[in-house]
């Protein structure tokens, strides 16, 4: 079973690959993407990719919103996936939001620099502190 960290890591992993196959104008089924990352089913990580590819527009003009002088679309695409996904975990589900900013940051630390990981944490925190 996965941890929550770790489930985050394959939904980062998971919407890295779709914005990689929407980009080549490839065919995304985003179940086969799942089965490719995960060894077992997991709701957790089905309900953040299938949600961030449903709401992606919504998420990305909420990104968009709270980037100060940036556009979502400037993010290398692992930034891009940790920020919509986190955007959908705080305006979707029930994880504290506490949880939500400090896995996407760690997880932008791990996975672009540190420029991006303060940035994604001052957008996640702008946004919090309107809602």
């Amino acid at each position: 079973m996965l941890s929550r960290s770790e489930a985050r890591k394959v939904c980062m992993t998971c919407l890295y690959q779709i914005d990689i196959l929407k980009q080549n104008k490839l065919d995304v089924q985003i179940d086969n993407v799942l089965k490719e990352n995960l060894e077992v089913s997991n709701d957790f990580v089905k309900e953040i990719v299938e949600g961030v590819d449903s709401h992606l527009e919504e998420l990305d003009n909420l990104a968009n919103k709270y980037l100060k002088d940036w556009h979502i679309s400037r993010l290398d695409k692992a930034g891009a996936a940790i920020l919509r996904m986190a955007f959908y975990e705080l305006k979707y589900m029930d994880t504290p939001p506490v949880v939500v900013i400090n896995e996407a940051v760690e997880l932008a630390k791990t996975y672009t620099d540190k420029e991006l990981a303060q940035m994604i944490n001052a957008c996640l925190d702008a946004y919090l502190k309107e809602e």
